[in-house]
């Protein structure tokens, strides 16, 4: 039997936790700013440029002892729409799910627009879904459109 010469690099699983995957590669970081990984606690993996058939190039993060809120996932949909997460419990995977970008956000963007009301008063940001596969919002308060290149967090 011929031996094959291929290098692989094992990551080691988590016990409990959350796996974020097919995180488009260009996202990942921004994932990562926005779930404030740099300043938990635990043990994170994170896996960046991995080949992926759907999405050319991707990320994977897992975080060991941590389960996403639901704000936590509204924020990874809006920067990567078809992200998978997977809950680990005793090294299992229990639960598989697609994040979903959800028909309307608040408090997570800020508005593009400077004359907003959000951006000059006390104002909680509210925005409509307008498109979900490449997500698009447009502000309750003046209208003004923003895409996922422009998100600017809150």
């Amino acid at each position: 039997m011929e031996k094959k010469n291929l290098k692989e690099l094992k990551v080691s699983a988590i016990k409990e936790g959350t796996v974020i995957d097919h995180i488009p590669a260009r996202s990942l970081f921004k994932v990562i700013s926005i779930l404030e990984l740099q300043k938990m606690e635990t043990q994170i993996t994170i896996g960046y440029n991995f080949e992926s058939k759907k999405l050319g190039q991707k990320g994977i993060i897992k975080i060991s002892d941590k389960f996403l809120s639901q704000k936590d996932l509204n924020k990874i949909a809006l920067f990567a729409p078809e992200a998978k997460i997977n809950i680990i419990r005793n090294y299992k995977v229990i639960e598989k799910n697609v994040v979903q970008v959800p028909d309307s956000i608040e408090g997570i963007v800020k508005c593009m627009n400077p004359k907003c009301i959000t951006n000059n008063e006390d104002v909680k940001t509210k925005f409509t879904v307008i498109e979900k596969k490449n997500v698009t919002l447009k502000c309750k308060y003046c209208e003004k459109i923003t895409d996922q290149e422009h998100f600017e967090m809150k």
